[in-house]
């Protein structure tokens, strides 16, 4: 290949980018971006900047001498709109073409937004100018701030809120937040952390209406509730863009498809991060979005499928002070066993606790509040488990879902 093309100046495109220099490939990179922003770290956003802790230096990724030795060419506030794969051509909003010999999809995911976000007050947090324009608003003086979600994101942006001195309040249209990552049990218990910092929560809520004329004035919930609000912060998760790519023969299903070595079903065409699902997973973390790009390369670059994604999921949340973290694969029917510290009628201890998730015996999963050390030695074992595991076959994507390969390899020439 003589040129190689990342659609999407995100994480993980910078992470492709970075390791098709490393490994060895010395063409032409050309990475595209719809933001008119070099990459930056996206998880502050939420904490740090929103609170003004960290400005925006502080946020990139990327310094003159790493952009020095990409030696790429970066076509940034550009959106992509079509991949030729027959005329190995991508496509760009502004009528240029890039003509590529293979493809990085890494154009990530979109906030999911509600009827009616278009008044004023009304606000998502997924990019760096939607952080600012929120925090442009939390210094006009106190506010009466309505989070919808009690996600990672609208949970760590509730937290900043109160940081400053905001009255808050979560709306979960779940009966606890975060039940799918963490399990009813443990998410009754992490629940407990928005009452300790201050913020009403109010779970199993759907949410009717925005109101307002110009600017919001309060959120209408599907039982006849009004929360009067200054603010709204519409956290109810994303979706990977992928519109680009219609008509371009890669099968899509909320994500790019793609076999366990994040390859796809166009030849010479991967992908990575929050748009890819890889093995039937789409996992939107910082840390598929590091670790998929180094096998998502060498599978590039091989022309085939030559190495698996199979890295333990991995999250972390910073919310009130306290650092959740948790690894592993939950189930359902899962059972869950609190290793160290203290959880006392639902609540955490102020020192934290550790969880493990088992079933048949063996550890599926681990859950830390505040125990950072005991998580990590947890984490590892974990890790060292599920590789002692044995495994199956590839999975390769279909217009029906990914199915196995039995471990076969994939030619790609695109």
């Amino acid at each position: 290949m003589r040129t190689v093309t990342v659609v999407g100046a995100s994480l993980a495109g910078l992470h492709a980018a970075r390791e098709l220099r490393a490994q060895g490939f010395d063409g032409r990179l050309v990475i595209v971006g719809d933001e008119p922003h070099r990459p930056y770290d996206r998880p502050p956003l939420s904490k740090d900047f929103l609170t003004g802790r960290a400005d925006e230096d502080q946020l990139a990724l990327t310094d003159a001498e790493e952009t020095a030795e990409l030696d790429a060419e970066w076509l940034l506030g550009v959106r992509a709109r079509g991949l030729d794969a027959r005329g190995r051509t991508v496509l760009l909003d502004d009528g240029r073409t890039v003509s590529t010999d293979g493809v990085v999809v890494a154009t990530g995911a979109s906030a999911r937004r509600l009827p009616g976000d278009g008044l004023a007050g009304v606000h998502t947090l997924r990019t760096l100018d939607d952080a600012r324009a929120l925090r442009a608003e939390l210094t006009r003086g106190p506010r009466r701030v309505v989070v919808i979600g009690g996600g990672f994101i609208g949970a760590e942006t509730a937290s900043s809120c109160a940081a400053l001195g905001h009255t808050v309040t979560v709306v979960e249209a779940a009966p606890l937040p975060l039940v799918p990552q963490l399990g009813a049990e443990m998410a009754a218990v992490c629940a407990t952390l928005h009452r300790r910092g201050g913020v009403e929560l109010v779970p199993g809520a759907s949410v009717a209406a925005l109101r307002g004329t110009v600017a919001a004035t309060s959120v209408a919930l599907s039982d006849g509730r009004d929360l009067p609000a200054d603010v709204v912060i519409v956290g109810i998760g994303a979706t990977p863009n992928t519109a680009w790519l219609a008509g371009s023969a890669l099968v899509l299903n909320d994500g790019v498809l793609c076999d366990d070595g994040c390859v796809t079903s166009l030849p010479r065409v991967v992908a990575v991060g929050d748009v890819a699902r890889v093995g039937g997973t789409r996992a939107e973390h910082w840390t598929s979005a590091t670790e998929q790009p180094r096998v998502a390369v060498a599978n590039l670059l091989a022309g085939r499928t030559v190495e698996c994604a199979t890295a333990v999921p991995y999250f972390w949340s910073d919310q009130y002070g306290a650092r959740l973290q948790f690894a592993g694969r939950r189930r359902e029917g899962d059972t869950v066993r609190i290793v160290e510290g203290v959880v006392a009628d639902g609540a955490p201890a102020d020192d934290g606790f550790l969880a493990l998730y088992e079933r048949d015996g063996r550890t599926t999963a681990v859950l830390s509040v505040d125990r950072p050390r005991p998580f990590m030695r947890a984490r590892r074992e974990l890790v060292r488990a599920e590789r002692e595991q044995p495994t199956g076959g590839q999975a390769q994507p279909t217009d029906k879902g990914v199915q196995p390969t039995g471990g076969r390899t994939r030619s790609a020439a695109l």
